[in-house]
């Protein structure tokens, strides 16, 4: 048994206390009048013996404590006393308060008074663990789960010990995860000597040294668990592991010619309309007229809203388009992937170099037919689609065309925006059902370049009215007789689109979800005009 004016037996401690790494630390006592006042006393002996593991002081360890029963009672705070003999005599003066059970708002307290600066609890930028140790013989009479998921939530980490017949669910309800580092529970008061040991390992570990933490920057340790920081300049992600850098452009210096756009862990050059990105990955340069070459990538809706009789005029419109560009080895590559509730490559950018062998596997695609996951398939582009594995060149403007008729099953923004951030430039067509939002979200800025949505055929004539505004420009270097850019095939192009359409919609082929599949060779030939790059 253990006595209150009794120093703690040096049995149960090392001859050296261990360097353990300072802490805000919260004694919650149970002081109910189910414990006996014999066993009280073991629990008070419990605690000096902890603190033999602790280095109590201003800049070391802050020690609190306050016990509960019908109310809660405060015995000190964190900034009370300034050394372990202080502690452990106010420790040792503590009086049993035997009355109720009220667990939940002894944490609640814990955690809206115990732990705020007020109190001497360290500002959270200094990233000084908060430790809170609940030691309990029953059944709370008030609930606990709520506030002290609250608790843990604010970035206390709780360590929940049970003596007897406490419920164990309790107990979990009230420790951090994992459970097995934060929850014990013993038989009797005689026994909670034997958690001695246990602590002694947690408090003096350094976890950040013993286990694969996975952190990106910085492992910070704590007793039994650790947690990961990120170097000043970055966030840290929802995983808790990896960082984000808040604007790479405004902390480094980037050398950007023209514009600089931070991506997740850094940044990239962009240029602006008219010009290329260099080769230095910097500057930029004004394209000679050869240099019209890009990675295209088109991602197809292969939904079964959209229909099987849709489908093979999508295709029709895809191989249209594939007619009016430089196919080959140094010009134009073209990649395909169909998505539904599954993502299907078709065919990847470094397939196929001539028009004839693209146009034949767009021929070959079979309609997929099923669910409408977008968020998917932008990954997948993301990922894989421009990946130089699948042919995607460096140095080489990437574009996606994604095409939808409906809403999408999964989120879009995300990989639209670190599709967008690695410099693809994404057009969106929605026709039918597609909702605005998410085109906006998966669209390039500015939308009025980058987005396009079609209902009907009612402006159906405007195609060749807007072909008359398409032109090509000769490099100022060049004599006007030169060979011209492959521009003017697009020109012409347009006006066999506009009649093959047009013929679709009089033999009732076309139909009304797709019926502004018109309006996407407007806007698409406008686009890949300025992308010939004359």
């Amino acid at each position: 048994m253990w006595f209150p004016d009794h120093k703690p037996s040096m049995s149960l401690i090392t001859e050296d206390p261990c360097k353990a790494m300072p802490l805000d630390f919260v004694f919650v006592i149970d002081s109910s009048r189910s414990i006996r006042p014999n066993d009280y006393e073991k629990v008070k002996a419990f605690i000096v013996n902890l603190l033999q593991f602790l280095k109590v002081g201003p800049d070391a360890t802050r020690v609190g404590l306050l016990q509960y029963g019908s109310v809660v009672q405060p015995e000190f705070s964190l900034n009370t006393y300034t050394t372990k003999d202080r502690v452990e005599q106010a420790v040792r003066s503590m009086e049993h308060l035997a009355t109720g059970t009220m667990t939940g708002l002894a944490i609640q307290y814990t955690m809206e008074t115990a732990f705020t600066e007020e109190e001497g609890a360290r500002p959270a930028d200094l990233l000084i663990p908060r430790i809170a140790m609940v030691v309990t013989d029953g059944r709370p009479q008030d609930t606990v789960e709520e506030i002290a998921a609250q608790a843990r939530q604010a970035g206390i980490q709780i360590f929940a010990i049970g003596v007897g017949r406490v419920d164990m669910n309790t107990l979990k309800a009230i420790g951090s995860e994992p459970h097995s580092e934060h929850v014990h529970l013993v038989a009797n008061f005689s026994q909670i000597e034997t958690l001695i040991s246990v602590f002694q390992s947690k408090l003096c570990g350094e976890m950040c040294e013993v286990v694969d933490h996975q952190c990106q920057h910085i492992c910070v340790s704590s007793p039994a668990s650790y947690r990961c920081k990120c170097r000043k300049g970055f966030n840290l992600n929802p995983d808790g592991k990896t960082c984000t850098g808040l604007d790479a452009c405004r902390t480094v210096d980037h050398g950007c010619e023209h514009q600089c756009v931070s991506t997740t862990d850094s940044y990239i050059c962009r240029c602006l309309g008219g010009f290329m990105l260099a080769e230095d990955g910097k500057s930029c340069k004004k394209p000679e007229c050869g240099d019209g070459v890009m990675d295209l990538v088109f991602v197809i809706d292969g939904s079964k809203s959209l229909g099987p009789a849709n489908f093979e005029l999508v295709k029709q419109f895809v191989s249209s388009i594939v007619d009016s560009l430089d196919i080959s080895l140094t010009g134009v590559h073209v990649g395909l992937l169909q998505y539904s509730t599954k993502v299907r490559t078709e065919f990847t950018l470094g397939q196929y170099s001539v028009a004839r062998s693209v146009k034949q596997a767009v021929s070959r695609m079979q309609y997929m037919g099923r669910g409408s996951m977008t968020g998917s398939a932008l990954r997948h582009m993301f990922e894989s689609s421009f990946s130089a594995k699948e042919g995607a060149r460096p140095n080489v403007p990437r574009v996606g065309v994604v095409f939808t008729d409906g809403r999408s099953q999964d989120d879009v923004s995300g990989w639209a925006d670190k599709a967008k951030d690695s410099g693809v430039t994404l057009y969106a067509l929605g026709v039918g059902k597609a909702i605005e939002q998410e085109l906006r979200q998966i669209a390039s800025e500015p939308d009025e370049k980058h987005l396009y949505y079609a209902e009907n055929f009612e402006k159906i004539g405007e195609i060749t009215k807007k072909s008359s505004h398409l032109t090509y420009s000769v490099p100022a270097d060049k004599p006007s007789g030169e060979s011209m850019c492959q521009c003017e095939s697009v020109i012409m192009f347009q006006t066999q689109v506009t009649e093959k359409l047009k013929k679709l919609a009089q033999n009732n082929i076309l139909f009304p979800n797709t019926c502004g599949l018109h309006r996407y060779t407007k806007w698409i030939f406008g686009h890949l005009v300025s992308m010939c790059l004359c």
